[in-house]
């Protein structure tokens, strides 16, 4: 046991916030707290969060996490589950390793020793991505996921959906599975026309195929399609993904570690998917600290089914040269073979992070801007 001395953040590039942990012991452990646009907001949470709990014991992880969520009075949301998910990573991560177990051990031990993965391809508007996909499979990755329309008006022109087939047909053939990531853009008008466009194609899923705060839009389209129909992004806690579950409207979550309230909360999320036959597959566009621990949740999770992974996404490599190898002191925990990544084996959250890089480049990293589309007519768009 041992008490909180301090817990600092970092800022660093292409757009994501760590969090590290030391107990009065000197036992440390990593977390990430990244929410893509808006780390000010989660900085100034977790401003408030130190002052509150450091001091608290280190090993009393639920405590921690029960005290952060209900006696905030205004729980939840992007911003407060994003700043408790870097705090509850970090601590999971100081115990395994004050312990020198893995972490999926104190879960309940492993199900399995690899981890499915895909990564990305095709950018914010998708584009030359029969060369991408080659990429990948050379790679070793046998399923990728892209956006499957650029922007498209609440009411678009029928001709506006034809290349996002066209690239599902292109990528299915170099031998790859695919997930078209509708990204929310598309309104329910589009959307019920794509999946139907999409169906003999057999995409491996439809992303967000509407918004989540459309249930009821979602409920109607999963009656009218056979495509998995996954998303969890932009739910938070096990109270945002309770509809969708009770609706039975969705087949894959895909909640966020880095969102949702990190490790804690993301085991309960997948236990409730569970028992209504709902598979976990994590987001995970992120730092290599989320996606650690997302593959320590995967390695003791029955219903885990396959993991994104952010390796040279396109939000990484527009900001230059940092990626998710990155920030770590062997990158060779990141290899693809044959679709799948080896489970991590180190202690901890299996990754050892390299601070001195991590310090030196949030002495300069600037916050990420959120992105967005104008449509020709000058109106907003979703992105």
């Amino acid at each position: 046991m041992g008490k909180i001395r301090t817990i600092e953040y970092f800022r660093v590039l292409p757009r994501w916030l760590f969090v590290k942990i030391t107990d009065e012991h000197g036992n440390y452990g990593w977390g990430e707290a990244t929410l893509e646009g808006h780390s000010q907001a989660v900085e100034g949470c977790l401003d408030a969060m130190i002052q509150r709990f450091v001091g608290y014991e280190a090993d009393n992880i639920e405590y921690l996490w029960q005290t952060a969520h209900r006696h905030s009075f205004y729980r939840g949301g992007p911003v407060l589950m994003s700043a408790l998910a870097g705090i509850d990573i970090a601590l999971w991560d100081l115990l395994a390793r004050r312990l020198s177990l893995p972490l999926h051990v104190l879960l309940g031990g492993a199900v399995r020793t690899k981890i499915k993965v895909y990564s990305w391809i095709g950018g914010d508007r998708p584009r030359d991505v029969e060369a991408a996909a080659k990429e990948r499979y050379a790679q070793g990755f046998r399923a990728v996921k892209m956006n499957a329309t650029e922007d498209v008006d609440w009411l678009d022109s029928p001709k506006a959906l034809e290349t996002s087939v066209e690239r599902c047909r292109i990528v299915k053939a170099v031998g790859l599975d695919v997930g078209l990531d509708f990204h929310g853009r598309l309104h329910k008008p589009m959307a019920k026309q794509l999946a139907k466009a999409l169906g003999p194609h057999q995409p491996l899923f439809i992303e967000e195929p509407l918004l989540s705060e459309h249930y009821e839009g979602i409920k109607q389209l999963s009656g009218l399609t056979t495509i998995p129909i996954a998303l969890g992004e932009r739910l938070y806690s096990r109270w945002d993904v309770k509809r969708f579950l009770h609706d039975t409207s969705i087949d894959i979550l895909q909640p966020d570690i880095s969102h949702c309230g990190g490790i804690s909360e993301i085991r309960r999320i997948a236990h409730m998917a569970e028992a209504y036959d709902v598979a976990l597959a994590p987001h995970c566009p992120l730092g290599p600290i989320a996606l650690a621990a997302c593959m320590q949740v995967a390695m003791c999770t029955p219903n885990f089914a396959i993991q994104e992974m952010g390796l040279t996404i396109h939000y990484n490599t527009e900001a230059g040269a940092y990626d998710i190898k990155n920030y770590i002191k062997d990158q060779s925990v990141w290899d693809v073979k044959e679709g799948y990544v080896e489970g991590l084996k180190g202690v901890g959250l299996g990754i050892e992070v390299d601070e001195e890089e991590v310090r030196k480049v949030a002495k300069t990293a600037n916050a990420w801007a959120p992105k967005g589309f104008v449509g020709p007519d000058g109106s907003i768009r979703e992105w």
